[in-house]
């Protein structure tokens, strides 16, 4: 790569666009994983069987 200040002012205009697409896309990312993690604690793969509403006494 050459050292012209031109090529560098290229560069330089790319990785700044590049950081503000990036910037954008993070709270988005993180907004998804977060919802992706509640909603994973109350999926089940498989019933078990068991009513859980029932309780000991009156089993």
């Amino acid at each position: 790569m050459s050292d012209s200040p031109d090529k560098r002012n290229e560069w330089r205009a790319i990785f700044y666009v590049q950081a503000r697409v990036g910037i954008l896309f993070v709270p988005v990312v993180a907004s998804l994983l977060l919802i992706a993690a509640l909603a994973g604690n109350e999926r089940k793969s498989a019933p078990d069987g068991i009513d859980r509403t029932v309780t000991g006494s009156v089993r």
